[in-house]
């Protein structure tokens, strides 16, 4: 049997396989989500049942000018995931490696200027108010001692 030739195309960052639709293959870029793919299709009028192999370089490139610049293609700013910048005070839509950078840096600030999220991170504790008594606990395990004989 002959095999088909799958052809891969790269999105910031990210290998998408051809044989995939094209909401679904954007899904696989780190920091979109299922609205977001969804924005994007719709705003370039790209039918949602079109596999990644069959779009043009045209479409190719507007798709990665509309996740870099998604105010510009009219995609709502309650969709993106990164509101209201510290540096710039703008609401962002961030992607890719960017996305883990910008991540790490803020809670490198929120433990710099001592706040209370910021200590929770620095003492490797939980953040977002949950209990800490029982389950997750991390570290290493104590265990039970045997007796001696």
């Amino acid at each position: 049997m002959a095999k088909k030739e799958v052809k891969v195309i790269r999105i910031r960052e990210r290998d998408l396989h051809g044989d995939e639709v094209v909401v679904d293959a954007l899904r696989k870029i780190k920091g979109i989500s299922f609205m977001f793919s969804n924005a994007i299709v719709n705003a370039l009028g790209i039918p949602k049942s079109k596999k990644i192999d069959e779009l043009t370089d045209e479409e190719i490139k507007s798709i990665e000018d509309a996740i870099l610049n998604p105010k510009k293609y009219g995609i709502p700013e309650w969709m993106f995931n990164w509101r209201k910048d510290l540096e710039t005070g703008e609401n962002l839509h961030i992607t890719a490696s960017d996305l883990t950078l910008k991540h790490k840096f803020h809670i490198k600030h929120l433990i710099a200027i001592k706040s209370y999220r910021g200590m929770r991170h620095a003492y490797g504790l939980k953040v977002r108010g949950q209990k800490t008594k029982a389950h997750p606990r991390r570290g290493r395990t104590v265990g039970v001692r045997r007796k001696k004989k």
